[in-house]
This record gives structure tokens, sequence and C-alpha cells, in this order.
């Protein structure tokens, strides 16, 4: 082989592995500039990888994925890219919005507060589901719903309020107003022919407020000595509740000795009891031996039976 031949060949291997080594670096840079996220949401409403992820109505990455939960069906995963250095914290909130109403849907995430902490990257920010077009249909056709219903009772109210008005101008006619004008009439009649009883009876009232007050005076004194009589009587009672208390006490402990003297007595006329019942018994026994054997009392041994003498002629 030439040499021109190798030459070009080594500048053309030497351009490869450099065009290769600058792109592992910048897709190396790439990739570590930004952070991952994921958030769920019932409804995606059209959301598609690719679409943009908004911070502050700032574009700050993209969506990656967006799939069924694995864990709970019910709901949808999406997956976020976001670059790093996005101050994503507690207190953020990701919806599903759009730029324009023409525009394809894009993940909204609010700023949140700067007091709450950060979002470490593969954490789950917090989601808002929105307002779909057939939820806000259904609301609206509730809405139209409620306003028929208030329609008709409004209408029913204004018929209530047209016949009280009626009713109204009946009372309030020319006879009415007579009668009621004849009552009010009556009424400052009443007033006064009562009003010279009603002062006589004030001034009544005054004069026994005075007498009463002229009692309660005179009644003073009296509840003072009462009050010092019974301060008297309860010194009295506490002066003689000691001693009362003590000679209690005394009679107290004498009930006590007494009952303890009675029970050694008892006690004692019990054996007594028993005794004299013992020698009662013994003179028992010997009253009837004296009977049975009165030959005793002057013998220690019974005398023998005398023979019975012979018969004069017998053999």
């Amino acid at each position: 082989m030439k040499t021109e031949a190798k030459v070009g060949l080594f500048v053309i291997v030497c351009a490869a592995i450099f065009l290769i080594s600058v792109y592992r670096i910048t897709s190396a840079q790439i990739k570590g500039a930004r952070a991952s996220y994921k958030t769920y949401l019932r409804n995606a409403g059209g959301l598609e990888p690719g679409a943009d992820v908004l911070f502050g109505g700032i574009t700050v990455g993209a969506v990656t994925a967006v799939r069924s939960d694995a864990q709970d069906p019910t709901r949808i995963e999406i997956l976020l890219d976001v670059k790093q250095g996005t101050p994503l914290n507690a207190k953020c909130v990701a919806r599903l919005g759009s730029v324009t109403l023409v525009t394809n849907p894009v993940i909204s995430i609010s700023t949140g507060t700067n007091e709450s902490p950060r979002l470490p990257p593969g954490s789950v920010i917090p989601s808002e589901e929105t307002v779909s077009v057939d939820d806000a249909e259904r609301k609206i056709a509730a809405l139209v719903d409620s306003a028929h219903t208030l329609m008709d009772a409004l209408q029913t109210d204004v018929k209530d309020a047209q016949q009280l008005i009626a009713n109204l101008n009946d009372i309030t006619g020319k006879s009415n107003q007579q009668h009621v004008a004849n009552i009010l009439a009556n009424a400052d009649t009443m007033v006064a022919r009562t009003s010279p009883r009603v002062d006589q009876i004030s001034d009544q009232l005054v004069k026994l407020t005075n007498q009463a007050n002229g009692v309660i005076a005179k009644m003073g004194p009296a509840l003072d000595n009462a009050n010092a009589t019974l301060s008297n009587a309860n010194a009295t009672i506490s002066s003689l509740r000691q001693p009362a208390q003590v000679d209690l006490d005394e009679v107290r402990k004498t009930l006590v000795d007494l009952q303890a003297q009675m029970r050694a007595k008892d006690q004692d006329l019990t054996y007594t009891l028993e005794n004299v019942r013992m020698i009662t018994d013994n003179l028992n026994e010997l009253t009837e031996s004296l009977k049975e054997r009165p030959w005793s009392l002057v013998r220690i041994r019974e005398a023998k039976d005398r023979k019975v003498p012979p018969v004069a002629g017998a053999k």
C-alpha cells in the first residue's frame, strides 16, 4: 500500500474517533443536565411523549412517557425530564393544560413556595385534576336544570306576592282604615281615663317603697343584735365543745372499762355457778346414797345378814 493511502486511512480513522467522542461527551452532558420526575393523573387528555413541561409558564423539560400505572390501573403515570436546577418543591402542583386553545396539551407545574423543601430527582410531583370538556358540559347542564327549577320557584313566589299585595289592598281599604281609626281613638280615650289612676298607683307605690325603707332601717339594729347574738352563741358553743368532747371521751373510756369488768365478772360468775352445780350434784348423790345405805353413817362395811335361828323340834 502506498504511503498516501495509509495517511488518508489514518486521517479518516482519527476523524471517526473524534466525532464519536464528541457525540458521547455531548450526550453525557445533555443527560447529566436533566432530572427525572413523575406525576399521576386520572385523565391524560391526549398527552403524548415529547409534550412540553412548563414551570411557572417557562419550558423546563419534556414528557418522556405516558402509561397506565401498574399498581393502580385507574390512574395514568407520566414521566418527566426536567432541567437540573429547576426549583421543584413539595408545594408544586402538576396540572394538564395547554398554552393556547389549538396547541397540544402540556404539563403545567405551579411554582409552589420558597419555604417548602425541594423535591429530589425521581420524586412524585403532586397533581391536580383539571376539568375536562365533558365534565364542564355536565356541570353546565346541571346548572341549567337548577336555573329552570329556580325560575319555577320564583314564578310561584311572584304569584304569592301578588296575592299578598291584593290582600293588603283589601285590608287597607277605606272601611278598614276607618275601623283602625276608631280603634286608635278608643285607645286614646282609654289612656286619658286611666292616666290619673296610673299616677295614683305610682304615688302609692312610692309611699310603700318609702315605708319599706323605714321598716328596713328600723330592722337594721335588730338584725345587728341578732347577728351579735348568733356570734356569741357560736363562741359559747365553740368554747363548750372542747370540754364536752373531753367529757365524752372520759365517759367512753369508763364504759369500755366497765364493759371489760363486766365480762370478767361474767366469767367468774360462770365458774361459780358451775361449781355450785357440781356441789349440788354431789349432795344429790350423797342423799341418794344415805337413803339406800343409812348404815354407812356408822359403819364402813355393810353388816352381814343374820342367820335364821333353827326352829324348835326340827332335826
